[in-house]
């Protein structure tokens, strides 16, 4: 087992990966039960890429000694990657190299299911306070194995992926290597199926994976409260 990316040495993704250089901060905030329970989780796959990036696993985290330093440090441009009405759409510009005043971009991620961040998301206030940052999404989810509870909805590395290439179209950062993350996304999907489909490896379904957009999207007032925060602009 490797002890970066907790995966078996043969199929370990650390020797593959080439770093990527960002200007930005990206800080990735772990629910216990994604790091604990979660097999294909992308958050920790996305930090072993990221040099410029750090991983915290926690609930609330207005006492995380590392999280407020970066919050409070008057060098840091802190905000939180989280759709809503109130998020500034970088997509459509609505975030310049004007607004940073100098200071390092540090966007901080919830890498949980939905439900489990905004739990998070209520037990931490000083997030709650950060200014609000999304994207249009240029694609619907590549996640094969695994239900996306609503359109629009992308893995952790999907959305840095797309975080990315409008932070780079702002003139905000350097994106060399668009499409490192997606390969790495693809290599770790067809281990899973492989996985997956060997008759000899206990614990793994059995059930061919479907296509995502054949997919029932989730319904009642948790599928129209998703809808809202994820609705493109325009629609």
């Amino acid at each position: 087992m490797c002890y970066r990316c907790f995966w078996p040495q043969a199929h370990c993704w650390c020797g593959s990966l080439h770093a990527m250089p960002t200007r930005t901060r990206f800080v990735f905030l772990m629910h216990p039960k994604e790091f604990k329970e979660e097999k294909a989780g992308t958050g920790r796959l996305t930090h072993l890429c990221l040099p410029n990036s750090e991983l915290h696993m926690g609930v609330g985290f207005d006492r995380h000694d590392e999280v407020q330093a970066l919050i409070s440090d008057p060098a840091n441009h802190c905000v939180l990657l989280y759709p809503g009405r109130e998020a500034r759409n970088l997509s459509q510009g609505e975030l310049a190299p004007a607004d940073l005043g100098g200071r390092r971009l540090v966007v901080f991620l919830l890498d949980a299911t939905w439900p489990l961040a905004r739990k998070m998301l209520r037990l931490s206030p000083g997030l709650q306070r950060l200014p609000r940052i999304m994207f249009t999404p240029t694609a619907p989810s590549r996640y094969i194995i695994k239900q996306q509870p609503q359109e629009g909805c992308l893995s952790t590395l999907e959305a840095v992926h797309e975080l990315l290439l409008v932070l780079e179209k702002s003139g905000l950062d350097r994106y060399e290597r668009p499409n490192q993350l997606l390969d790495v996304f693809d290599r770790m999907q067809k281990f899973q199926i492989a996985c997956a489909s060997d008759p000899d490896r206990p614990g793994y379904r059995r059930n061919r994976y479907s296509d995502p957009q054949t997919r029932d999207k989730a319904r009642g007032e948790s599928g129209r409260r998703r809808d809202n925060f994820l609705k493109l602009p325009g629609v």
